[in-house]
């Protein structure tokens, strides 16, 4: 997953790591930001917030995306992201019709 990710932000915390941002980009129209996690016990001191933030700048003109996971979509509309209603997802190539 590393190696192949466009853009990868981290929080430490001396040297061990409590917040993640992968990313994969043309570093032009998207950045997709395809994991982000924070430690749970440093969760709730705006860690995850930062590093969206610092993901939005590497690469500002382009449009950041993500997918929320189910436990964590109410978080995103309440650090000022905006729910985009025209996502779709493909889990069968057999589902095409």
């Amino acid at each position: 997953m590393a190696e192949n990710a466009s853009l990868i932000i981290t929080a430490r915390d001396g040297k061990k790591l409590v917040g993640i941002a992968r990313s994969v980009t043309d570093f032009t129209y998207c950045t997709y930001l395809s994991d982000l996690a924070v430690d749970q016990d440093y969760q709730k001191q705006g860690i995850g917030k930062d590093l969206i933030r610092l993901t939005k700048l590497a690469v500002p003109e382009a449009s950041l995306i993500l997918l929320s996971a189910p436990a964590a979509r109410h978080y995103y509309p309440k650090i000022g992201m905006d729910k985009h209603e025209a996502c779709y997802i493909l889990r069968d190539v057999n589902n095409l019709t």
